[in-house]
């Protein structure tokens, strides 16, 4: 590991307990319209889960203290009950089609995330995933903490354990087989990250206005990537949150996500584009392996500041 990473560890690696919350209700009184927050879950098709961490945040984070400004679920076509859920929970949902018409909307989190910047205000974006069992408000408290309490501090990654079933630490497959290996060899600044892929994260809006998002799986890698390079590495922090518990991917789902995070390591070192951005998996079936043929996410949305409809919002 570089010298300049480990430095980096002891600086900017903290725990959720080392900012209490009273402590974080006092810096957003010292200045409140800097310090607005906006949570954003990203949702498909989580009505098994939504509901509970809608239910957690609005309980402890804006009710008992005021820490967070606005709550959104953003749903991303689901075919159940998620939007009802979530809304009879206390979150404002909001359908990913009804955000910027304009651009007709493309399958994947990415997406989701960055239309997500045209439906909130707060100058600060929390991003939680909408699968998480067990949820804490710690996860949102841990991961805002730093960003309202030192000014230099960007762009904030949750680092928690992932158990696998019974086995504990066994989660983040496609994180240790695809995504570290591909930070240590291309991007060794970012090998402190413990949870680079995880989908809990807290940004200033000044910042990811300014960044691209790939459109699928491979956006946590490209935001953490192009932020390194924007704002440097003593901009980007991570805090400990303790466990994450969420629903699994099957091995194929995982074949798809590792492609696409692939892909945005690969434009992000080349800018150039793939020979061929598909993936071929094969399923069984009573005749044998038959081959099932996917397209790799190839698109990324531009930066939101050079969006019409972004800009003019913000300039008003």
């Amino acid at each position: 590991m570089l010298e300049e990473v480990e430095r980096w560890l002891t600086r900017r690696s903290w725990s959720a307990d080392d900012r209490p919350l009273d402590r974080l209700t006092a810096a957003r009184a010292r200045d409140p319209r800097r310090a607005r927050v906006s949570v954003v879950l990203p949702a498909l098709n989580e009505e098994a889960t939504v509901g509970a961490i809608v239910e957690e945040i609005r309980r402890e984070l804006m009710e008992k203290v005021r820490l967070v400004d606005e709550l959104v679920v953003i749903d991303s076509g689901s075919t159940d009950a998620t939007a009802d859920v979530a809304r009879r929970a206390g979150a404002r949902v909001v359908h990913r089609d009804a955000i910027l018409p304009r651009i007709p909307a493309v399958p994947g989190k990415g997406e989701v995330l960055w239309r997500s910047l045209l439906v909130t205000s707060g100058e600060i974006v929390c991003f939680i995933d909408a699968d998480l069992k067990d949820f804490s408000a710690d996860f949102v408290s841990g991961i805002v903490g730093p960003l309202l309490t030192d000014p230099e501090v960007q762009f904030v990654k949750a680092m928690y354990d992932r158990p696998l079933g019974e086995a504990a630490g066994q989660g983040g497959r496609v994180t240790e087989l695809v995504a570290r290996p591909l930070l240590n060899l291309h991007w060794p600044q970012l090998a402190g990250f413990v949870q680079p892929l995880g989908g809990e994260y807290a940004v200033r809006r000044s910042l990811l206005e300014r960044l691209p998002f790939p459109v699928g799986y491979g956006v946590e890698l490209g935001l953490l990537v192009d932020a390194l390079h924007t704002v440097g590495l003593d901009a980007l922090a991570q805090v400990d949150v303790g466990v994450r518990k969420h629903r699994h991917q099957d091995g194929q789902a995982l074949g798809r996500m590792a492609a696409a995070i692939y892909r945005t390591a690969q434009l992000r070192l080349s800018r150039g584009h793939l020979v061929r951005p598909v993936l071929t998996q094969f399923e069984r079936s009573e005749s044998g392996f038959v081959p099932r043929t996917h397209a790799v996410d190839t698109e990324e949305r531009p930066p939101m500041r050079e969006i019409t409809e972004y800009a003019s919002r913000h300039a008003a």
